[in-house]
Parts: C-alpha cells; sequence; structure tokens
C-alpha cells in the first residue's frame, strides 16, 4: 500500500508562485512513475505534468515553462513549482504515483488564482 499527501495549496495572487508537495509512505518503491493532475469545477480532470524513475518529464502544452516537476527520491516526495500562475490554473491538484501493479492518488490540494 502507498499513502499520497499533498500539501502546498492555497490562495494566490495572478502571476504569482506555489509549490505543490507530495508525500508519499509505505511501499513507495511500487510507484516508479509519478505525476500532477488537475481538476476544476465542472471539468475533467487532467494531466498536469509527470516524472519517470529516470527523472523523464512531461508537462501539459497549457503549465510549459511554467510549472516545473521534481523528485526527492531520498524524501520520497514530489514537487511541483507553479510560477506566473494564472486564474486557468484554479483546481484542485492531485498527486499520482503508477507501477506495473497498480496506481495510487492522493486526497488532492486546492488552488486558487484570483485575477
Amino acid at each position: 500500500q502507498v499513502q499520497l499527501v499533498e500539501s502546498g495549496g492555497g490562495v494566490v495572487q495572478a502571476g504569482g508562485s506555489l509549490r505543490l508537495s507530495c508525500a508519499a509512505s509505505g511501499s513507495s518503491y511500487s510507484i516508479p512513475n509519478m505525476g500532477w493532475y488537475r481538476q476544476a469545477p465542472g471539468k475533467q480532470r487532467e494531466l498536469v505534468a509527470t516524472i519517470t524513475s529516470g527523472d523523464s518529464t512531461n508537462y501539459a502544452d497549457s503549465v510549459k515553462g511554467r510549472f516545473t516537476i521534481s523528485r526527492d527520491n531520498a524524501e520520497n516526495t514530489l514537487y511541483l513549482q507553479m510560477n506566473s500562475l494564472k486564474p486557468e490554473d484554479t483546481a484542485v491538484y492531485y498527486c499520482g504515483g503508477w507501477g506495473p501493479v497498480r496506481g495510487y492518488w492522493g486526497r488532492g490540494t486546492q488552488v486558487t488564482v484570483s485575477s
């Protein structure tokens, strides 16, 4: 079993920055690939960024150049640095982890960007 707990969300003005964290506990070795997804009210959950065990990254076009995903394997923590935030980035951000057997999700953290 793996537990994922997000933190770092909040309210920020447009143009500001936030850093999200996702702490993994339990059998975290079983989820070599991790990522961030988000879900805005009335919309489907969408990919924000992913990172593999080899540190290969992938970003949604809407966040390229503004968001950076990274991981600290020693601390079992995933990060999402979000800069130049826009009101359309407002959503609940979820941390996910996936391995050969199954995937896991955190409960999410709210990010609100005011104009």
